[in-house]
């Protein structure tokens, strides 16, 4: 366990950082490698199916993962306090929550899933192999809700290393599982959702036995768990907002997702490969938002105001010079990588692809400073402004302009109301933090009307 309210902030930051950078790129292997073993082995089709599956498995988890990240803001602000029996009870509240919520996700998804591929237009060959995927990798919810749960109690706690060496294991597993199903055996895109969810499950189960092993403080007792009302009402005052917020992130993934069916399986085939790039362009303003929201957590609760204001610009920093150097690499080699996941005949695929990479990529760094701000916004406790900012972005900007732009330009329309709503999120983020508004939502009371 890490203390984030001594040391130089910007030092603390980058330490805590990493590793939770080098968690999301191990866990980002799992769709890389799918949609390459995919692309290669199965075609595009089922590689269209894959990337099909991600906002429609976004938006049942993400509501979920929306009212954990409210208890891992409990969690970091009583841990800065040092009201350790509070910590607890919260660990045993979340893990609760967790695990009814997963069983109910599991069987809302394997009855409406069919539903939903058709609802955004999915074209028809498409649809059994991405019903297919879906059924196999949502029997693996309890386990990945588990795990991430189990990364973000330790990440409140401020231990960001633990989870990472079980996903290198996991991400091995994965690797090795996936070319056995699917390239040896042949069992196609059912292998590839099998191989995910038994990596998951390994992850999930071995860092339990370890904690219950080597940290009997936290002590995963499913018997002994006790779920704590108090706590759960204060997880939903906070996670609410993130909850709606993701929610309605990943519905408008799918409304994207409807706008780009239109145009057929190669620019679905297309969107899926380059919003798989997007996805570790993206995992360094991810990984530094996580760090800077257990940092202003721990802070506030120790009461150490002063502090969040010298860690926000460190990290604005740090971040901005990660992500102008992402960018550069992105549209420089947006060919090579595109080709990475196809085969070679699909040159319209890789064509539409690198439109999208040209496009969106040199826009890294605006995407990364508008969650670093909604980061230390959370960390507060403060999860309503950003709900509104990212909605706003999303539904009023985001959306409507790429379905008018796609009207007039094409797939290029689509691609560009992606950078101009994150200019208007970042610009909105940045001049609420301004405002200190954030300060009066802690959990743990403290005067911490000072200055940032």
């Amino acid at each position: 366990m890490k203390d984030l309210t001594t040391g130089k902030e910007g030092r603390r930051i980058l330490n805590f950082a990493i590793p939770m950078l080098l968690g999301n790129v191990l866990q980002q292997m799992y769709n890389v490698v799918d949609s390459i073993i995919i692309g290669k082995v199965l075609g595009k089709e089922a590689l269209a199916a894959v990337g099909a599956n991600f906002p429609l498995i976004f938006a049942l988890i993400s509501f979920v993962v929306g009212i954990a990240i409210g208890a891992t803001v409990i969690i970091a602000q009583y841990y800065g306090a040092k009201q350790m029996d509070m910590v607890k009870r919260t660990i045993d509240t979340l893990y609760i929550f967790m695990f009814f919520a997963s069983i109910a996700l599991t069987i809302i998804g394997i009855s409406f899933s069919e539903s939903i591929f058709r609802l955004i237009d999915l074209p028809e060959e498409v649809i059994p192999l991405a019903v297919s995927y879906f059924n196999i990798y949502a029997i693996g919810f309890v386990f990945f809700f588990g795990f991430q749960g189990t990364s973000a109690i330790l990440r409140g706690l401020g231990d960001s290393k633990t989870p990472l060496y079980f996903l290198v294991v996991s991400t091995i597993i994965n690797i090795g599982l996936d070319v056995l199903f699917v390239v040896i055996f042949r069992w196609g895109i059912e292998g590839v959702a099998a191989a995910t969810v038994i990596a998951q499950a390994g992850a999930f189960l071995s860092i339990v036995w370890y904690l219950n092993k080597y940290h009997k403080f936290l002590d995963f007792s499913p018997l002994k768990m006790k779920f704590d009302r108090g706590i759960f009402k204060k997880s939903l005052q906070i996670g609410l907002p993130s909850g709606f917020q993701q929610t309605a992130v990943a519905i408008g993934f799918l409304a994207l997702y409807r706008i780009v069916n239109t145009f057929g399986t190669p620019t679905v085939a297309a969107y899926s490969v380059a919003t798989r790039i997007d996805s570790f362009a993206t995992m360094p303003a991810m990984a530094f938002s996580a760090a800077i929201s257990t940092f202003v957590g721990q802070n506030i609760g120790a009461n150490k105001n002063e502090r969040i204001g010298k860690g926000l610009k460190a990290t604005l920093l740090m971040i901005s010079v990660l992500a102008l150097t992402i960018s550069a690499c992105t549209v420089i080699f947006a060919e090579p990588l595109m080709r990475l996941f196809t085969n070679k005949e699909d040159y319209e695929v890789v064509a539409i692809g690198v439109s999208y990479l040209q496009i969106v990529s040199p826009f890294y760094m605006v995407f990364s400073m508008m969650f670093i701000f909604n980061g230390a916004l959370r960390g507060a406790g403060d999860t309503l402004f950003p709900m509104f900012i990212t909605i706003m972005a999303l539904w009023i900007i985001r959306l409507p302009l790429s379905y008018l732009l796609s009207l007039h330009f094409g797939t290029i329309g689509i691609w560009w109301g992606i950078p101009i709503a994150w200019v208007f999120g970042v610009l909105a983020s940045s001049l609420y933090y301004k405002t200190g508004r954030w300060k009066k939502k802690a959990v743990v009371k403290h005067d911490i009307m000072g200055n940032d």
